[in-house]
């Protein structure tokens, strides 16, 4: 039996982009492990915090996290591969272990990061990748910025784009005093890098347009909140700590979906409302363009008055025959099965 461990590292939830690429390609991977193990005699192990075991369902092994393993990762079980799902993960693979993939989901300190910080961000995650046998990237713009900053390395690197969840089916609860089809939403984890200050600017240049930002408590979402009552913003909603029901219901029920984001490896969100048919507006920087491809708006500018503008021109031809159902069909190429085949035959090319 070949084993073959898959980090997660210490996550403490799921719902942020790196949570969610955890469970979902966790729960797709999983559900062929009955397959894998009676085809190439493989066992799965997922290393995540002792609360989340059993997640994965019981076709599949689950190994503890500890601090020290950041040093030392000592096991009785060898792992012909170990697979980290980021590079933000700092615990070590076991110590014997065969072969070892990583994949890289951005390099954001790029754009956050100055001097001799940048620096050490950047050789600390050269020195990792070095000792990889493979490297996987989540975007070709992610790609090319370590074929820039990183190179050259030992190991190829080769493109596995996310999936993105389908939440059509699901049941939806609806978010208090909030107009179906009235609004506009940005759903991220409300952070600098999301551009919430271009955001507000819309607002300002839009006040009888209602706009929704929703994502996770945090002194910055806390922050955001000041400035909306500063401002004077009434038309501004800030959802914070909703379920996957009333996450639905949001991008059910909005009127387009917009995502100025600075800095993105991938970006889940745009895709998951393209899902609904949804018209999605974002930024040209990082990876959005490759993700939203034609089928997206893009903004030019970040000033509130031209983004109204390109909104509303957006939303008009949004409204032209067969373009919801176009939305759609794009967001569908995006599957986490599909991403697991991918790693799986990357798995398979390794261990041959």
């Amino acid at each position: 039996m070949l084993n073959i461990g898959i980090g997660l590292g210490r996550l403490q939830h799921w719902h942020d982009g790196l949570g969610e690429v955890s469970r979902q390609l966790g729960l797709a991977l999983a559900a062929q492990a009955p397959r894998l193990h009676a085809e190439f005699g493989w066992r799965l192990h997922f290393h995540l915090p002792a609360t989340f075991h059993g997640v994965f369902g019981d076709a599949v092994g689950y190994l503890g996290t500890h601090t020290g393993q950041r040093w030392l990762h000592l096991r009785a079980t060898r792992f012909a591969l170990w697979h980290n799902l980021h590079q933000h993960i700092r615990l070590q693979p076991p110590l014997g272990c065969g072969k070892r993939l990583d994949t890289v989901h951005d390099l954001n300190f790029l754009h956050l990061k100055h001097g001799a910080k940048l620096d050490r961000y950047r050789q600390r995650l050269r020195r990792r990748l070095q000792r990889c046998d493979a490297v996987v990237a989540i975007s070709r713009h992610v790609a090319g910025d370590i074929a820039c900053e990183l190179a050259p390395l030992a190991a190829p690197v080769q493109v596995v784009h996310n999936g993105s969840t389908d939440l059509t089916a699901l049941a939806q609860r609806p978010a208090p005093g909030l107009v179906p089809g009235a609004y506009l939403l940005h759903l991220s984890r409300l952070a600098p890098s999301k551009n919430v200050a271009a955001l507000l600017a819309l607002a300002a240049a839009w006040p009888e347009q209602t706009l929704v930002l929703a994502g996770a408590s945090s002194d910055y979402s806390a922050a955001v909140q000041r400035q909306v009552a500063e401002r004077q913003l009434g038309n501004v909603h800030v959802v914070l700590d909703f379920d996957e029901a009333q996450k639905a219901w949001l991008y059910a029920h909005c009127a387009g979906f917009v995502f100025p984001s600075l800095t993105e490896g991938f970006g889940l969100p745009p895709i998951e409302a393209m899902h609904f048919g949804k018209p999605v507006f974002l930024s040209r920087l990082t990876s959005l363009p490759e993700v939203g491809g034609a089928l997206a708006h893009y903004f030019d500018s970040f000033d509130g008055a031209a983004m109204r503008a390109r909104i509303q021109a957006g939303i008009a031809e949004h409204a032209g025959p067969g373009r919801a159902d176009a939305v759609r069909a794009h967001a569908q190429q995006f599957s986490w099965q599909r991403c697991a085949d991918a790693y799986l035959g990357l798995y398979r090319a390794m261990l041959a």
